[in-house]
């Protein structure tokens, strides 16, 4: 599994397939993680683990603050990054 960096967005590649992404546009000055994907044959082998991982330290090196709407990224951040989740909807910013 190789990943790529493309703007706003992490990218996995598979045998030269994209099989997976998720997505970190900036809002008023926040990234908003909202979108995670990965092909159904990847789930639970780690692939959007890593992608979160990722764009996490992708924003975090251009020194920004993230916010997540997408459930799977809201979980990550929850057990990897302490963020407490006050809604459904949203994960505060770091």
């Amino acid at each position: 599994m190789e990943y790529y960096t493309e703007r706003n967005r992490i990218v996995a590649v598979d045998n030269g397939e994209e099989v997976g992404e998720v997505t970190f546009p900036l809002r008023d000055g926040v990234y908003v993680i909202n979108h995670t994907y990965v092909d159904d044959r990847l789930r639970g082998q780690g692939v959007a683990g890593e992608l979160v991982r990722q764009a996490v330290e992708e924003i975090e090196r251009r020194g920004g603050q993230y916010q997540a709407t997408c459930s799977y990224a809201q979980l990550w951040l929850a057990r990897n990054r302490g963020c407490e989740i006050t809604s459904p909807l949203s994960c505060p910013v770091n």
